[in-house]
C-alpha cells in the first residue's frame, strides 16, 4: 500500500511524466505496427492493443512506470493460429488468455515468478531477441506468382540501404543526445529520405490501412462449442503464461531500477483485464514491454501518468494521424525492430559463460533453442525451470550426510546434515545398519528437515527395519513444521519422535 501511494499518483513531476509518455508512445507505434504485421494482422489491431493495454495497465496495474502494449512475446504465440484459423480465433484466444491471467492474479499466484532461475531468464530473453530479429527478414522478400522469393537487384539494395540507415541513426543518435527517442528520429529520417528523393519502396499503406475510430466492441465470431475451445485453449494458455512471465520479469527489473516493490498479483489482474478487453475490442493482446519500460523509467517516470499519456497519444494517432503513419517506409520499422532485438539480447551472458556452472549453461541453451525453434516461450521457460529443479534436486541429494557416534548411555546417534526429500532418500537409507546397531538408535534432525512424503515414507520403512530387529528408532530435534507433517500422516506412517 505504501508503494502504491508513493509511486502511484502522488509526487508527480509533470514535466518528466508528460515527456516520458510522449516518448513512449512514439517508440510503441513502430513496434505495435511491426508485431501486428508479423502475425498477419492489421496494423490497426496492433495500435488498438497498444492503447488498450497501455491505458488499463497504467491505471490499474501493480507497477507504476511500467509500460504495456502489443508485445512480440505474445504475438509470436498467435502466428500459427492466425495462419490456420484466422483473426476471429485470435480475438477469442486473447479473450481466454486474459481470463487465465485474471485468475492467476485473483488467486495470488504472481509470486511464483520468483521460481524462475536466472539462466532461464537469460535463455528466454535471448531466444525472444533472435526470433524477433529473424522475423524481420520477411521484409526482404516479395510474392511472385504466389511464392515468396528474396528481393534482388535495386529493390534489395534500396531495402538494405534504408534498413542500414535506420540502424545507424538508432545506434548513433544516443551518443549525441538521449533526450529524444532514437527510434522515432530514425523513422523520421528514413521517411524524409524516401519522400524527398521519391524512392519506390514498401510502406505501411501497402500492408494495410490504420485509419480508424475508437476501438469498436466486437465479440469474436467463432462457434461457441467444445471444438472451438479445443482449438484456442492451448494457444490461450501459452499466450497467458508467456505474457505473465514477460510482465513479471519486467516488474522485477523495474523494482530493482527504482528501489521500490510492485504488486505482482495486482499486475496479473490488470494484464488479464486488459487482454479481455483486447479480445472484445479488436486488439491483438499483449503484455509488458521491456524496451519501452526502460525508455519510460530512464526518462524519469515514476508514476502512472506517463503510461496514461502514452496510451492516449496512440489513440489520437489512430483517430487523426493515420495518413501520416501509413506513409512510413517498412524499411524503417524493420530497422527499428532489428535494433530492438539487438538491444533485447543479453550480450552479458557471453561474458559470464566461463563463470557459470555447466548445468546453468545447459539450461540457458535449452530455453534459447526451444524459443527459437518452436516459438513457444512458455514451453521454453517451463523446460528451463524443470531442468533447473532436477539439477537442484540432484545436487541436494548428494549433500545428505550423517555423523555417527555412541553416547554415554550406549545409544547410537546419527546426526543428519542436509535436507531429506525424494532425491536423497536412497543415500539416506544406505547410511544405516539396523542389524549391527544397538537397541536404542536416535536420528538428530537439528541440521536437517523432512521435506516431503518420500522422506517420511523412507523413515517409516527404516523404523520398521529396526523394529524387525527388536530395536527402537527415535527422531529428535525436529522442527515444529516437521512434527505437524508427521502428525497429519499418523494414520498411515508410524514414527516415534521427541
Amino acid at each position: 500500500m505504501i508503494e502504491k501511494l508513493k509511486y502511484g499518483w502522488s509526487n508527480i513531476n509533470y514535466k518528466f511524466e508528460i515527456l516520458a509518455g510522449l516518448t513512449v508512445a512514439m517508440t510503441m507505434i513502430p513496434e505495435s505496427l511491426s508485431f501486428a504485421i508479423l502475425a498477419g494482422l492489421s496494423p490497426l489491431n496492433g495500435l488498438y492493443a497498444a492503447f488498450i493495454m497501455g491505458i488499463v495497465v497504467s491505471l490499474f496495474g501493480g507497477r507504476p512506470a511500467m509500460v504495456s502494449g502489443g508485445a512480440g512475446a505474445t504475438v509470436i504465440v498467435l502466428i500459427a493460429l492466425m495462419q490456420s484459423h484466422g483473426v476471429e480465433y485470435v480475438f477469442a484466444t486473447v479473450l481466454l488468455a486474459g481470463i487465465f491471467q485474471l485468475a492467476v492474479g485473483l488467486f495470488k499466484l504472481g509470486k511464483f515468478i520468483r521460481l524462475v532461475p536466472e539462466p532461464v531468464m537469460y535463455g528466454f530473453v535471448n531466444g525472444l531477441a533472435v526470433v524477433i530479429f529473424m522475423s524481420q527478414l520477411k521484409q526482404f522478400k516479395v510474392m511472385e506468382n504466389g511464392v515468396e522469393v528474396w528481393l534482388q537487384g535495386t529493390p534489395l539494395y534500396i531495402m538494405g540501404g534504408l534498413v542500414a540507415l535506420t540502424v545507424a541513426v538508432v545506434m548513433g543518435l544516443p551518443k549525441l543526445t538521449k533526450k529524444i527517442p532514437a527510434s522515432l528520429i530514425a523513422i523520421l529520417v528514413v521517411f524524409a529520405v524516401v519522400y524527398f528523393f521519391n524512392i519506390d519502396t514498401k510502406t505501411v499503406q501497402d500492408i494495410a490501412s490504420i485509419s480508424g475510430d475508437f476501438p469498436p466492441f466486437h465479440f469474436p465470431s467463432v462457434p461457441l462449442n467444445w471444438e472451438t475451445l479445443e482449438i484456442i485453449f492451448p494457444y490461450a494458455l501459452v499466450m497467458g503464461g508467456v505474457g505473465l512471465i514477460e510482465t513479471l520479469l519486467t516488474l522485477t527489473v523495474v523494482d530493482e531500477m527504482t528501489n521500490t516493490r510492485g504488486d505482482s498479483n495486482q499486475e496479473c489482474v490488470a494484464q488479464g483485464g486488459a487482454n479481455i478487453l483486447n479480445g472484445l475490442f479488436n486488439g491483438m493482446g499483449g503484455c509488458a514491454m521491456i524496451a519501452q519500460t526502460f525508455v519510460n523509467v530512464n526518462a524519469g517516470s515514476r508514476t502512472r501518468l506517463a503510461g496514461v499519456i502514452g496510451a492516449l497519444t496512440i489513440l489520437v494517432i489512430i483517430l487523426v494521424g493515420a495518413p501520416f503513419i501509413e506513409m512510413v517506409p517498412m524499411a524503417a520499422l524493420t530497422g527499428v525492430m532489428m535494433m530492438v532485438a539487438i538491444s533485447t539480447f543479453k550480450w552479458s551472458s557471453f561474458k559470464i559463460l566461463n563463470k557459470m556452472p555447466k548445468s546453468d549453461i545447459f539450461v540457458m541453451l535449452v530455453v534459447t533453442i526451444i524459443t527459437i525453434v518452436l516459438h513457444n516461450l512458455a514451453l521454453a521457460v517451463l523446460a528451463g525451470v524443470v531442468i533447473s529443479a532436477l539439477v537442484f534436486a540432484w545436487e541436494s541429494a548428494k549433500r545428505i550426510r550423517a555423523r555417527k557416534y555412541i553416547d554415554a548411555n550406549g545409544t547410537k546417534v546419527y546426526e543428519l546434515f542436509g535436507p531429506l526429500f525424494f532425491g536423497s532418500v536412497t543415500a539416506f537409507t544406505e547410511k544405516f545398519d539396523p542389524e549391527s546397531d544397538p537397541d536404542q538408535v536416535v536420528i538428530d534432525f537439528a541440521e536437517s528437515s523432512l521435506s516431503d512424503m518420500s522422506a517420511m515414507e523412507a523413515l517409516h520403512k527404516l523404523t520398521q527395519k529396526y523394529q524387525d530387529q527388536g530395536k527402537i528408532l527415535t527422531l529428535v530435534n525436529l522442527s515444529e513444521d516437521c512434527k505437524r507433517m508427521i502428525d497429519k500422516a499418523a494414520d498411515q506412517i508410524q514414527l516415534h519422535y521427541k
